[in-house]
């Protein structure tokens, strides 16, 4: 039953553009393929072209991604290899009423289904499944692709989310929640994506997101999409943007930026099922609508071809300035045709430290003396900006 569909796909502020579809830089595999294995390792680090993931139906899309992880759902069982099945009753911290189990996960003809059911298990009143890829299958940046069709009925709670790794800078929210898809039953048709970091999230109501109508979303299967790079998260449905979030350092100077952008550390994919819960069952639950379940055709990772796609140097970093926040400093994001990796962070000539983004705290300085402070960005393939102007910065 699997078709292959190509699709094209500050902060505080927020971009919600219903219907405006993405536009990406188009190179088509015979480009690819046409460039010379000298050319393609000239690269300063030597990064090859990437090579399609083997049992992807969509090894490659518009704009020079790569397949690098998938899962068709072409056997008979779930792949342990690819999958975690969590077996519990916590409900995931948001009061939920379902246990987690196993028996609730199913694979065949091409499809995932978790089922969510009325029945009495351990206290709970209803099961469920969740299923992650922690630990088997772990990545930082790219393009994460999910064919689901969402269950129906008042009480349910289906999520196409991402969690960090490691909680590198705190426990929920700190270090990040990325959900690409989240879908209440009782808001039928609508699909919502959200971000939740330290200074915006749902505990505070300060959660950033938005929202999109999906016709037959119960009934059909839909694309849905996220887009993660350095400093910036856009989110698709059947390949229209509806909202995007990205980090300014102008604009969040006085806090660091882990605590408005803690989305460059290694995220994990979870799919799941929830009945009820501070969403999910702010109408109640309705007993009828059971069983219910929530069917993936296919969930799909790529990364941009670097190696084939980069060919300019990143801008050098400029407009160097002392941050509010106490011996920070910030830059404008240089430009760079595919990206800026990190930046790294020269003190008196000296390298003392990078930074995935625009905004760098110093340390381990002494009090009250000058220090020249210059900056470098680097892209994906190693190319290098010149040193910026240097900033004569005090420390505190």
């Amino acid at each position: 039953m699997k078709k292959i569909n190509f699709l094209m796909i500050l902060m505080i502020a927020l971009v919600a553009c219903d219907g405006s579809s993405s536009s990406e830089t188009s190179v088509s595999s015979s480009e690819a393929s046409s460039i010379s294995s000298s050319e393609a390792t000239s690269v300063p680090n030597g990064l090859q072209p990437l090579i399609p993931y083997e049992d992807c139906l969509e090894p490659t899309l518009e704009g020079g991604w790569v397949a690098q992880w998938a899962d068709e759902f072409n056997g008979t069982g779930l792949d342990s290899t690819k999958w975690n099945i969590e077996v519990n009753g916590d409900g995931g911290g948001n009061n939920e009423l379902q246990y987690y189990r196993s028996e609730n996960i199913g694979v065949s003809d091409g499809l995932l289904t978790i089922t969510a059911k009325k029945e009495n298990y351990l206290g709970k009143e209803y099961t469920s499944g969740r299923i992650t890829t922690k630990y088997r299958y772990n990545f930082l940046y790219g393009r994460i692709k999910v064919r689901a069709k969402m269950p129906g009925g008042r009480g349910t709670w289906a999520a196409i989310w991402m969690m960090p790794l490691f909680n590198s800078y705190g426990g929920w929210p700190k270090s990040g929640e990325m959900d690409i898809s989240e879908y209440v039953g009782y808001d039928p048709d609508t699909t919502y994506a959200t971000i939740h970091t330290e200074l915006f999230n749902g505990t505070l109501g300060t959660q950033r997101g938005s929202s999109k109508t999906i016709e037959n979303a119960e009934t059909e299967f839909h694309d849905y999409e996220l887009i993660w790079e350095p400093g910036n998260l856009k989110f698709y449905a059947d390949g229209l943007k509806y909202f995007e979030y990205g980090y300014s350092a102008q604009i969040n100077q006085t806090v660091p930026y882990n605590q408005v952008f803690p989305f460059d550390q290694d995220f994990f994919i979870i799919l799941n099922v929830a009945i009820g819960g501070n969403w999910g069952g702010v109408e109640g639950v309705d007993p009828d609508i059971f069983p219910t379940a929530m069917q993936v055709d296919s969930v799909r990772v790529f990364r941009r071809d670097y190696a084939v796609l980069d060919t300019a140097q990143p801008q050098t970093p400029n407009t160097l300035v002392a941050s509010t926040l106490k011996n920070t400093i910030h830059w404008n994001k240089s430009e760079d045709d595919y990206g800026v990796q990190k930046y790294e962070i020269y003190v008196d000539g000296v390298y003392k430290g990078y930074s995935t983004l625009n905004q760098y705290t110093l340390k381990s300085l002494t009090v009250n003396q000058t220090y020249s402070v210059q900056v470098k960005a680097i892209d994906f393939v190693g190319r290098e900006s010149e040193l910026s102007d240097p900033l004569l910065f005090t420390f505190a």
